[in-house]
């Protein structure tokens, strides 16, 4: 038998795509890709990359919140996903003054494309234990 548990949450984007918000498997926590999607509306916020990146990460925060975590400070693995390296500055920029002085494991990647044609995207592992 599977100890593994789909994660929901109003507080982080949804659609009828066939995937968890999130999977939590005993102590760790598998949040999927988010785009600086706003959950309310539904769509992309408006703003530069730094802008995105903090709606990116509140959307993982929220997720690891409803699993029972303590928001990104739970998170040890992110994968960054952008469709321009020229943003990589700018992303690390906004993505430190989240994380601080004790950062999870992180890759980045630039890609062609993501979905609804957003710049930025994340997933995240977290460690719940």
């Amino acid at each position: 038998m599977s100890d593994t548990e789909p994660i929901s949450t109003d507080g982080a984007p949804s659609n009828d795509n066939p995937y968890s918000q999130g999977v939590r498997a005993g102590d760790t926590l598998h949040v999927s890709g988010y785009g600086p999607v706003d959950p309310e509306t539904g769509e992309a916020v408006d703003g530069d990359i730094g802008t995105q990146t903090d709606r990116v990460l509140e959307n993982i925060a929220a997720v690891v919140d409803a699993a029972g975590g303590d928001g990104l400070a739970d998170v040890v693995k992110v994968t960054v996903y952008l469709t321009d390296l020229e943003d990589y500055e700018r992303v690390n920029e906004a993505y430190g003054e989240r994380f601080g002085d004790e950062p999870p494991a992180r890759v980045c990647v630039e890609v062609s494309r993501l979905p609804e044609d957003v710049r930025v995207e994340m997933d995240a592992t977290a460690y719940l234990g």
